[in-house]
Parts: structure tokens; sequence; C-alpha cells
């Protein structure tokens, strides 16, 4: 057994989690994958067996504890950068319809070939912004889930992922400690945006203890026409600037 393998099964009971063997090696591969393609560019700081394991593959699957993953889910990653947290999902989740969206051509090729080389169906890759992806009509308000793991701060990120979510479905922010600051800035763009936060979920990261918080948004009311503005401008303006 590698040490990847080792960790996963370790941190796996603190996540209600049980890997097969199916699993364990698509988690094997991707790493393989993602350390081999990090030679070539920066895909992740992160490296190693253990840290990958925890934080890259158990803390992606900490979604869990906010929303069933059902077959036929309609999920989309927006800002997935290396996968995450979208592939370790699909691969504990297969039924999930997934859609991962990346603005930086590098990523969304690294990003194709691993969905290829893992076999996992019902998974496409998307080439774009944030801002562009959700004014399209083919995506607007279409997903059940939205998921984003250190893209941005609330606000901003607000504005990237709940325009893509139908209403009644959920958006889940990943972050880290102190997350009572971002919540309340995001107060007027979540608001506006057709969001509401419904729950914070504290944890910690299994195996080193590190704070972790799910940010619940449900999506309540439709997204107003204007939203998501223009590529760049939500990050320099901010909803809670105005």
């Amino acid at each position: 057994m590698g040490e990847l393998t080792a960790v996963l099964n370790a941190g796996a009971g603190q996540l209600g989690l049980e890997f097969t063997g199916e699993q364990l090696e698509q988690f094997e591969k991707f790493y393989r994958l993602l350390d081999e393609a990090n030679n070539s560019f920066n895909l992740t700081a992160i490296t190693g067996e253990r840290e990958a394991a925890i934080k890259h593959f158990l803390d992606s699957l900490t979604c869990q504890a906010a929303v069933r993953l059902n077959d036929g889910i309609q999920v989309v990653d927006i800002g997935t950068g290396a996968g995450f947290p979208g592939l370790p999902l699909k691969i504990c989740w297969p039924g999930i319809m997934l859609t991962l969206v990346e603005s930086l051509e590098k990523r969304v090729r690294f990003l194709t070939d691993v969905v290829a080389l893992l076999g996992l169906k019902e998974t496409r890759v998307i080439h774009a912004r944030a801002e562009d992806f959700c004014r399209d009509k083919k995506h607007r308000e279409r997903y059940d889930l939205s998921v984003a793991r250190a893209v941005a701060g609330l606000p901003v990120l607000a504005e990237y992922c709940l325009p893509a979510v139908k209403v009644g479905g959920l958006f889940v922010a990943m972050k880290g400690p102190n997350v009572e600051n971002e919540t309340t800035a995001a107060k007027s763009a979540l608001a506006i945006l057709g969001g509401v936060l419904e729950d914070v979920i504290n944890f910690r990261l299994p195996l080193v203890e590190d704070e972790r918080n799910l940010v619940m948004v449900r999506k309540v009311g439709p997204t107003p026409a204007k939203y998501p503005r223009r590529a760049g401008i939500p990050q320099k303006k901010p909803i809670t600037l105005f």
C-alpha cells in the first residue's frame, strides 16, 4: 500500500466514507498525473503524497457534509484549477453530472487529459472565465449545485457562482478559518444575486485538524440579468463596495 492510499484510508473514516479499490486506483492515477504535470507548469503548491491526499483529496470530499450527491445531480465546479473539489467528488460519486470551469488553457488541457485517463463519464471541461460562463444561456441557472474552493472572497465568489445555480439549488463555498467577516461582507451580494445564507458548517480537516468551513447559500430567487458583470469587474468592484 502506497502512502497516498494509506493516508486516504486513514482519513476516510473521519468523513464517514469508505473507498473502493477502483476509487483508490483512480486517486493514485490522478496524483501521478498531477505530480507529473506540476513538473512542467505550476498547477499546485501542494506536493507530496501525504499533503495531496489530505489537502486536495480529503479536503475536496468534505463537501459531502453539506449536500447529498445523488446520481444525476448537476454539479458545476467554477474556478476548478487542478480539478478541486470537482474531480475527487466525481471519483467518489460517479453518478453526478460534473462540469469543470477553468479560465487557464494549460489547466484545461490537464483536466481534459485527467478526465479521459481516469475514464470519468458525464464529465465535461469548459474553458471560460466564470463571468462569461454564467452569462451563457446554456449554463445560466441550470445547475443543482455549484462548488468553489479557494477562488476569491465570498462577495466576489457569489457573483461568480450563484448565477449558474437554478432556483432552489445550492452554492457551497469551501473556506478556511475566520469566515465570519466574509459572510458579513457578502450579505448585500447574496441578497442581490438571489441567495440566502443557509448554514456554515465548521469542522477540522482529517488527520491535521486544520479549520475548515463550508458556507452554504441557497438560491431562493433568480439572479438579475445584469449579473455577473463583465469579466474582471466583480473582482475590482465587489458588490459590497457599491
